[in-house]
């Protein structure tokens, strides 16, 4: 059974991240891997730790974390990831991270900076 639970979560983590741009809704997912919608999500999070729809929302804010540890300024990071509205990149970084995309930036890598 735990298995069947790591191949079905494994196959609809490959499949989320080949259509990270286009989207996915659950129910194609469930046709395409012949499971149920709920029994997806509960083998995902089992394995994960999260539900899908956390992994997908988490994406940008791990290539935004992997761009400022590179060491790019944390506005052309929110533009880079989709985010132009000053006051969401912030709200959406802090709720994932813990900290500001500003403060992750200078405690990771020592930089001074300016925030999102």
């Amino acid at each position: 059974m735990r298995r069947e639970t790591n191949r079905l979560a494994v196959e609809l983590r490959e499949l989320l991240d080949s259509r990270t741009h286009a989207g996915l809704p659950l129910h194609e997912a469930a046709a395409i891997l012949h499971a149920h919608p709920t029994h997806l999500i509960r083998c995902f999070k089992q394995t994960y730790g999260l539900p899908p729809h956390a992994y997908l929302t988490g994406k940008p804010i791990e290539h935004a974390r992997r761009l400022l540890l590179d060491g790019r300024r944390p506005a052309e990071v929110a533009t880079t990831i989709g985010l132009h509205d000053q006051a969401h990149p912030n709200r959406h970084f802090t709720r994932n991270v813990g900290t500001t995309p500003a403060r992750y930036r200078r405690t990771r890598t020592g930089s001074r900076t300016t925030a999102f």
